[in-house]
């Protein structure tokens, strides 16, 4: 009889860990959970989601490197897939935070930029981002720089 390759079942055999502390999907969401709750009360006095800042923030970097920055190029640099990095522009548009427009050599592109107001609040945005950012990392010291160097590993697999 062919024997069953053993899983690292603990106690209750539902779970391969004995503490929930042990899972790193568990710790990895209760951390992102965390972040995100304060990355949201810090953008909400710009009335701001955090995609939406997120896109803004993408935009200013990515123009500060090349002329024009596609909404294809802004969705692969986020991570955001192509439909809701569209949707997401919309509202921008919408808000007078970007202007989109036809590409300049490529008419299937679309090329996205900051208006005026848009690059002020973005400006706003980044510095009280980078602030909390720094205070909620700061507990890791200079662990922090192992961690962005792990995070990247993760990245690099999709």
């Amino acid at each position: 009889m062919k024997q069953k390759k053993s899983v690292n079942i603990k106690a209750s055999g539902d779970f391969s860990v004995e503490k929930a502390e042990d899972s790193s999907g568990f710790l990895l969401w209760q951390v992102t959970s965390l972040w995100q709750r304060e990355i949201r009360n810090t953008l909400e006095p710009l009335a701001l989601t955090h995609s939406q800042f997120v896109l803004l923030a993408s935009i200013l970097w990515l123009s500060l490197q090349q002329k024009e920055v596609t909404q294809v190029l802004l969705s692969d640099h986020t991570k955001i897939d192509p439909m809701t990095t569209s949707t997401v522009i919309r509202t921008l548009m919408q808000k007078g935070y970007v202007d989109r427009r036809e590409h300049s050599t490529d008419t299937r592109a679309k090329s996205v930029r900051l208006t005026t107001g848009g690059e002020k609040i973005t400006k706003v945005a980044i510095k009280k981002i980078e602030s909390f950012d720094h205070d909620f990392f700061s507990v890791l010291g200079p662990a922090k720089q192992d961690l962005n160097l792990k995070l990247q590993m993760l990245l690099s697999r999709s």
